[in-house]
């Protein structure tokens, strides 16, 4: 059983909230927002209100605009009617005595015409397949390959921006203790800030202060809304996921921290070592380390912690919170768990995405 001295249970200011553990739940796509519309429902409200015991709930990917849909049941943030799902959500963890931020998503080319206005085609940095990378455009459809996207032209980029700011707007409408800005795992931001993905020539490609340039001018917008002491960042440096590499992960990572440290933004929460695919054997030390040494506000660590190694990094100074991803799914009281020492239910990967209730909030309590 752990002691009061439990470093995973040291209390944690963050967003301008105490957290009583340094246990994070990182958002998860589980694909069940409810139809038509995208919009949050009851069952979205009891999953979250049953994992209020986080030190922190970040909530899953929430599209910032129909432009911004990768994959069908996926929640949105762009319409009254999804506000309001959020509001109850939002009410509900709070009830419980939780605390939860909403991650802004814009999947950029990880689509598909049949989910995108009027069937066009998906947008990008640069008109780039991603080869191998996969959709799903309904429950009848199964998995579908990504076609190629256009490129965004240059004056549509203020208007991807204010797609983001309006997200932001939006998430405080429904209560939520601040953000996460999504610019991991292959999806909008990254494509910008990555070399493979992005190959344009104007001001937002090529040299890395212009690779930057777009997730910034994002940053910049939602930390306006929020202030940036509501705000975090995603990042996946070293991860494959839909097609994504870097020529030096290094560099461009330090220089992207450095803006956001610059930026006074809370956190930045970092994909070290992902199930969805990974450049690198194990955690990319010489990245987190770049990082760290350029941001000097609260890191997060994510990907295939247990909490013996959550307690290790955070003593060693590697991190100061860790995200326990498929660990929450299957274990509401996951925090109470690791308290107790108590061992935890096995995850059930073939509901993960889409469904009803199995998978999602059937998982018992250790006192059920």
């Amino acid at each position: 059983m752990a002691n009061q001295e439990d470093t995973l249970f040291r209390p944690f200011t963050l967003c301008g909230m105490e957290l009583p553990n340094r246990v994070i739940m990182p958002p998860l796509t589980r694909s069940r927002a409810g139809q038509p519309g995208d919009v949050p429902n009851d069952m979205n409200v009891e999953y979250y209100r049953q994992r209020a015991g986080a030190g922190l709930i970040i909530a899953e990917a929430t599209q910032v605009s129909p432009q911004g849909k990768g994959y069908a049941f996926t929640p949105g943030i762009h319409s009254d009617e999804q506000v309001e799902g959020w509001r109850k959500v939002v009410d509900a963890v709070h009830g419980a005595g939780g605390r939860i931020i909403l991650q802004l998503w814009h999947v950029g080319r990880i689509s598909h015409p049949e989910l995108q206005p009027n069937g066009e085609k998906p947008v990008a940095p640069s008109a780039i397949k991603p080869e191998g990378a996969q959709t799903f455009i309904s429950a009848e459809s199964g998995m579908v390959d990504i076609p190629e996207p256009r490129a965004l032209e240059t004056d549509e980029i203020p208007d991807v921006v204010e797609q983001f700011r309006q997200g932001a707007e939006n998430a405080k409408r429904a209560g939520f203790d601040g953000v996460e800005i999504h610019a991991a795992n292959g999806y909008l931001l990254d494509q910008f800030l990555r070399t493979k993905t992005n190959q344009r020539t104007d001001q937002y490609g090529g040299s890395l202060e212009n690779r930057l340039r777009f997730p910034m001018m994002v940053v910049d917008a939602v930390a306006e809304v929020w202030g940036p002491d509501r705000v975090g960042v995603r990042v996946t440096p070293t991860g494959s996921f839909n097609d994504m590499a870097d020529d030096n992960p290094i560099e461009t990572f330090a220089a992207f921290a450095k803006r956001l440290d610059e930026a006074g933004i809370a956190f930045i929460e970092v994909v070290e070592d992902s199930f969805q695919g990974n450049l690198v054997k194990g955690r990319p030390e010489e990245v987190i380390e770049a990082i760290q040494e350029n941001f000097k506000r609260t890191y997060i660590g994510n990907g295939h912690y247990t909490a013996e190694e959550a307690r290790e990094r955070i003593e060693a100074g590697k991190c100061d919170l860790a995200s326990f991803g498929r660990a929450f799914i299957a274990n509401p009281d996951l925090p109470e768990r690791i308290r107790r020492g108590a061992p935890l239910n096995e995850w059930d990967a073939g509901t993960f995405y889409g469904g009803d209730e199995r998978g999602y909030i059937d998982y018992p309590f250790l006192d059920s």
